[in-house]
């Protein structure tokens, strides 16, 4: 007779008796799981002991440890199947490199205790770097391993619908960065409207200069207009340097020379298409309006050509528009038209920052002495909208008609793909490319694959160098540079020269160790540090006089020097006592002397005057200056720590036989490619092609190119034809002679991809067997177990559903062009071909705004103390404000308690 079920595991059961969970709570239970093994893993990675416990190949104090006894299973099973088998590691001796040079070298790296993200109070690079690998390897676990019962899926858009009512065609309705207005950006919506000539007296005559009027919007207030000659534009770059010392800004646009001009003439035609009028553009210097027939500069060519096609049909125009035709026969000139985009995208480009947004230089130069137009600088401004319109009309042509060119190549893309999913896949791939010397002997889907190629890279080309704001200016550097490049000279070198024995030769000289002596890259790397510790040093040594406590002082450098045991110690002490971890240290009886009453007295005092200084009270701004020192002070001896312990690993002889040995691995096989497939030929290749690109982007700007959007899509095509059997010959030379590393690297990117789609060889996890018999055992309480796991898929729901509403106001305010430039047919790629779960890539694609974003920034080391953690305290805000509304993650118990019998299934999974 059947023993009656568990009520337990009975009142868990969903559908059917066999299945404890369903597959939803299959999926979120084991991602749950093995998230928060990864997060153990990768953290563990800190400790001196952590590859000692790994596994081969690396050594260990107790033997060689079994991979079903690893402490690090997933980590251990990356290594061993997708990283030491990467070729050219492939080649690296198990003792010589992996034991006597790796492992020392991060052994020796994790016993320095080089600062973390706690003690500096801010985000350091390695803790970013660490959540980042979190999210990957988690997503490569969840995405490969599947579950025994087969039924296992993630949250679909109905639950994102329930969860608050996704749009499913959000991401088609982005703002476009170029347009005139509309463009949000940190509360300001900013055009650089129009440009006027003023003429300023000198010495004896007047100068004609350009005078850019801007409009700026704000929300619920009146527009704002002023004019800004580029002299004011350089003096805000200069201001804001000095505002905000340490931010990165970008370059000014060059300033174009005063002779160029942009002239419009409207052409009455009398057709009702909208393309039937049209103004017709030309580029002229000051010379050719003069009649000397002079050429003007490229900088101002490309609003001839976006100019072409402006339509103004005769059955929509308005009151304005009867305006601007009113002096239909005559050229309208609009002076320093290019000038003006780039300047707008300068502008937005700053405005993008929070902090510029908010400084005063910004302010002041967007609204100081505001001006009104008159009735030419009203027609002015119209008249350079109506070229935005343009040019906005004629990406979306452009980009229509490449879309359109690569659907028609849907149906060979299908087979194309459906060859690269299947099981090697790019092996076959690149086995055809060694065979066939020519493109056009290649099988037709990967013809076809090359001609959409060729479209995405012609779209790519067109949008940097004539679509957006900034094109001008990138356009003229791309050449520029071009231009300085000596390319026969670069070929006669690589062709003649040696690089294996030259880079031999400079190894030696920088890595050799005469006598035992320090070698020179060590001089080198020790003297750039040592500047570094001497410049921190000077800093220590004005705020101990400023501090004028050396009991105090002394307590601090103790702190950075102790046991890690006891600043883990000193710190939860500050978190459980919820107070600054400098008043926990200075209080602290481990680290010697302990302090006078009188001491404690004035460190208290310090630490109410300093939040009371940072809550912006002035008044109390002295009394917390001490304290502000103190906490500089630890800072600075946490970094001067740091560079101490670099400069110790630098001097250790196992660093420079690790660089040597890394080198010799992944250098020495690449040059040897490289001589033998003549790649020295391909610099000449290059070098037309980009002669032939800049004459195709030239013709596109200066309108010898017909306004016929299908020419001009046409044009760039034909650019990437005409060059695409140079590049295929190179590709293809390089695989004839690689000496098998194209097909070893095929083999492993198909590794990681058969791991993806199939998971691990063991099999797969069995999750509902791991519930079932941990609630038969009563280890776990069914019923709070499976409230557990709906609450984390509800979690995930709304979580995603939070995430897609904040992207579409990004996309919003900010603007998005990836529409325009997708011209993938629809049956391209998706991550489902690839194993990959696409609402787990969605997570790793958020980590980025998951995490504050204080960087470390070491010119807030010689900042006012006060205004440094005032700007620490309003990122963190910022941050919060942005997060603001994300559902939190639920919090749960039950479900930890299958980690130990699940870590045991996960290790013989991935024990291969």
């Amino acid at each position: 007779m059947t023993a009656p079920a568990s009520p337990r595991l009975s009142s868990l059961s969903i559908s059917e008796r066999k299945n404890v969970l369903a597959g939803k709570q299959e999926h979120y239970l084991k991602r749950e799981l093995v998230s928060r093994q990864v997060q153990f893993e990768i953290s563990e990675l800190n400790s001196p002991t952590a590859l000692q416990r790994f596994g081969a190949p690396f050594r260990s104090p107790l033997g060689e440890v079994a991979p079903v006894d690893s402490e690090l299973p997933i980590l251990r099973y990356i290594f061993v199947h997708h990283v030491r088998n990467f070729p050219f590691l492939d080649q690296a001796r198990e003792r010589e490199f992996w034991q006597d040079r790796l492992q020392v070298f991060l052994e020796s790296f994790a016993n320095k205790r080089v600062s973390s993200s706690e003690d500096r109070l801010e985000e350091t690079k390695r803790r970013k770097l660490a959540l980042k690998c979190e999210k990957v390897v988690a997503l490569m676990m969840n995405s490969g391993i599947p579950t025994a019962s087969g039924y296992e899926e993630c949250v679909g858009f109905d639950e994102i619908e329930a969860a608050g009512g996704a749009d499913r065609a959000a991401n088609e309705s982005g703002i476009l960065v170029n347009m005139t207005e509309g463009h949000w950006v940190n509360g300001w919506d900013v055009n650089v409207a129009a440009v006027r000539q003023t003429s300023i007296k000198r010495t004896v005559r007047y100068h004609t200069h350009a005078e850019f009027l801007i409009r700026t919007k704000r929300m619920d207030r009146p527009d704002v207009i002023v004019g800004r000659r580029y002299g004011a534009f350089v003096r805000l770059h200069r201001n804001l340097r000095n505002e905000l010392p340490g931010k990165v800004l970008p370059a000014l646009p060059r300033k174009v020379g005063s002779s160029q001009k942009s002239t419009v003439g409207l052409l009455s035609l009398s057709s009702a298409d909208d393309r039937s009028s049209m103004y017709s553009v030309s580029t002229t210097s000051s010379s050719s309006v003069n009649g000397n027939g002079g050429r003007g500069g490229n900088g101002h060519r490309r609003s001839q050509s976006l100019g072409t096609s402006l339509g103004i049909s005769k059955h929509s125009r308005n009151a304005s528009r009867n305006s601007l035709a009113s002096s239909i026969n005559e050229p309208v000139t609009l002076w320093r038209e290019n000038q003006r985009i780039s300047l707008r995208a300068f502008l937005r480009v700053l405005l993008g920052d929070i902090q510029i947004a908010k400084s005063r230089a910004m302010n002041e130069f967007l609204l100081k002495d505001p001006i009104a137009l008159n009735e030419e600088e009203l027609n002015d401004e119209a008249r350079r909208r109506e070229m935005d319109h343009i040019r906005i009309e004629e990406q979306q042509r452009f980009y229509e008609i490449a879309r359109q060119r690569a659907r028609e190549l849907d149906v060979y893309m299908e087979s194309f793909r459906r060859e690269i999913v299947e099981s090697n896949g790019l092996t076959k791939l690149f086995a055809e490319i060694r065979e066939k010397d020519k493109l056009e002997d290649l099988s037709i889907q990967y013809k076809k694959f090359a001609e959409w190629l060729r479209i995405e890279i012609a779209a790519t080309i067109y949008h940097i160098f004539l679509a957006e704001d900034n094109s001008p200016e990138l356009f003229h550097q791309a050449k520029r540079i071009h231009s300085l490049i000596p390319y026969t000279i670069l070929k006669n070198v690589i062709r003649i020269a040696n690089p294996a024995a030259v880079m031999n030769g400079v190894l030696d000289l920088f890595l050799a160790t005469p006598f035992g002596s320090r070698s020179l890259m060590q001089r080198i790397l020790s003297m750039a540090i040592n500047d570094g510790i001497r410049q921190l040093q000077k800093g220590i040594d004005s705020l101990t006089v400023k501090i004028d406590d050396p009991v105090l002082c002394s307590k601090l450098r103790q702190f950075t020097e102790i046991d890690e045991e006891i600043r883990e110690e000193i710190r939860r002490d500050a978190v459980l006592d919820q107070v600054d971890l400098v008043v926990a240290i200075l209080r602290s009886e481990r680290i010697e002397p302990e302090l006078e009453p009188k001491q404690v007295e004035t460190v208290f005092n310090a630490y109410v005057g300093w939040n009371s200084a940072v809550e912006s009270v002035d008044d109390m701004r002295a009394g917390g200056q001490l304290f502000a020192y103190l906490k500089q002070l630890l800072k600075l001896y946490t970094r001067q720590r740091d560079k101490n312990m670099m400069l110790a690993i630098i001097g250790e002889p196992v660093t420079l036989q690790l660089f040597r040995d890394l080198f010799t691995i992944f250098y020495e096989p690449l040059i040897r490619v490289y001589k033998s497939a003549n790649v020295y030929s391909s610099v000449t290749d290059f070098a037309v092609f980009a002669d032939d690109m800049v004459e195709v982007v030239e013709k596109a700007q200066s309108q010898d190119m017909s306004s016929d959007p299908n020419q001009t899509v046409q044009a760039f095509i034909d650019l990437c034809a005409r060059h695409e059997d140079n590049f295929y010959k190179f590709v293809h030379e390089v695989h004839i002679h690689d000496d098998g590393l194209f097909e070893k690297l095929m083999g492993w990117l198909e590794g990681i991809l058969s791991f993806l789609r199939n998971g691990p060889k063991s099999g797969p996890l069995d999750m509902n067997r791991l519930v079932e018999e941990a609630v038969l055992r009563g280890d776990i309480d069914g019923n709070k177990a499976k409230a557990e796991i709906d609450q984390l898929i509800k979690w995930q729901a709304r979580r995603r559903k939070w995430h897609e509403d904040k992207t579409r106001q990004k996309m919003a305010s900010g603007g998005d062009m990836n529409g325009w430039l997708n011209t993938a047919p629809d049956n391209a790629f998706t991550t489902s071909d690839f194993g990959l779960n696409s609402a787990d890539l969605d997570e790793l694609n958020n980590v980025d705004d998951d995490n504050n974003s204080s960087d470390e920034d070491e010119s807030d080391d010689q900042a006012d103390p006060i205004e440094a953690e005032k700007r620490r305290r309003k990122k963190k805000q910022d941050h919060l404000r942005r997060s603001a509304g994300e559902p939190e993650k639920p919090e749960v118990s039950e479900i930890l308690k299958l980690q130990a019998e699940f870590l045991l299934q996960l290790r013989n999974v991935l024990a291969e």
